[in-house]
């Protein structure tokens, strides 16, 4: 059977799809966003995570360490070589506190729907269901498939955050078995989205379109992140409104994700850099004349999603 690494299992979400759910979160993203409040999805393996505000300083870390990766800090309390640093998690086993974490368990596809099952009485009464989130859950494709399809055989309404940077073929096929496609569109200049992404967004724009063409495919909706001084300008909201309505005719729905830090701590606990750090998210009335942009083209615009 099929597994995957998953980092959380959320229940009682009220985000990424209609009525109450449950959004898994998934390991592994083709992408860096520069403004990623999920780092730790970001890589396809278990990360070791340590928050320094839970350690007591005990030092037990150190002694079980089969790689001597810790060591005493200035500080008093214990720091991670992460070159050194394997994840075995044998640090996590003796910390008292819980500071230490392996995040990325592996699940089937089995155990992954025993868990989301658990709140199906929710689905039905809020017209709700489970999101696969991440990361881009169509990096673990066969995974995502068989997930989808067993929940669509038990009537669970299915969901997909995606970036869109994966090949047509594992896109098209796990469409099959999919409910609602969330699918971010973060800017449309191509030199740009790579400063801010890693990633040119030319497959990206090519395989919505692909969506968009199909006779039979599921609800779709374009996300588009409200990071500002990054991608707000009025050529990029033009021109990401203009895409939608000349390219992708007949997909007007649109949700504004504004800009927020509350990501900012897990990069800590990974030990890299945010390079966002000073950056404020923006105002009420701010969101809402980006809002105002969009709907002069005719679309149907919604803050949050």
């Amino acid at each position: 059977m099929e597994t995957a690494l998953v980092t959380n299992v959320q229940p009682y979400s009220i985000h990424d799809g209609p009525g109450i759910r449950t959004t898994v979160f998934m390991k592994g993203c083709p992408l860096r966003c520069m403004w990623c409040d999920n780092p730790e999805t970001q890589v396809k393996s278990p990360e070791l995570t340590y928050i320094a505000t839970r350690c007591i300083g005990c030092g037990e870390c150190l002694k079980v360490c089969p790689n001597g990766a810790i060591s005493i800090g200035s500080n008093g309390k214990p720091k991670t070589d992460r070159t050194l640093c394997k994840n075995c998690g044998e640090c996590v086993t003796v910390c008292l506190t819980g500071a230490r974490e392996i995040v990325g368990k592996p699940m089937t596809v089995d155990e992954l729907l025993g868990e989301v099952e658990k709140d199906r009485a929710f689905y039905a009464r809020s017209g709700g269901g489970v999101t696969l989130s991440g990361g881009e859950p169509l990096m673990h494709p066969e995974f995502t498939r068989e997930f989808l399809e067993k929940c669509r055989k038990i009537n669970i309404h299915t969901a997909i955050e995606s970036c869109g940077y994966v090949e047509w073929e594992i896109m098209r096929k796990s469409l099959e078995h999919l409910d609602l496609f969330l699918y971010d569109i973060k800017h449309m200049d191509p030199v740009k989205h790579i400063e801010l992404t890693s990633v040119p967004n030319q497959l990206i724009l090519k395989n919505i379109e692909r969506v968009s063409r199909l006779e039979r495919r599921p609800a779709l909706i374009i996300r588009f992140p409200l990071i500002p001084g990054i991608n707000d300008s009025e050529e990029n909201v033009n021109a990401t409104a203009k895409f939608m309505v000349e390219t992708l005719g007949g997909i007007n729905r649109l949700d504004i994700l504004p800009y927020h830090q509350l990501g900012t701590a897990k990069y800590d606990a990974l030990d890299r850099e945010y390079k966002l750090k000073d950056l404020l998210p923006p105002e009420k009335d701010y969101i809402q004349q980006i809002k105002e942009k969009f709907e002069i083209h005719g679309l149907e615009v919604k803050i949050g999603g």
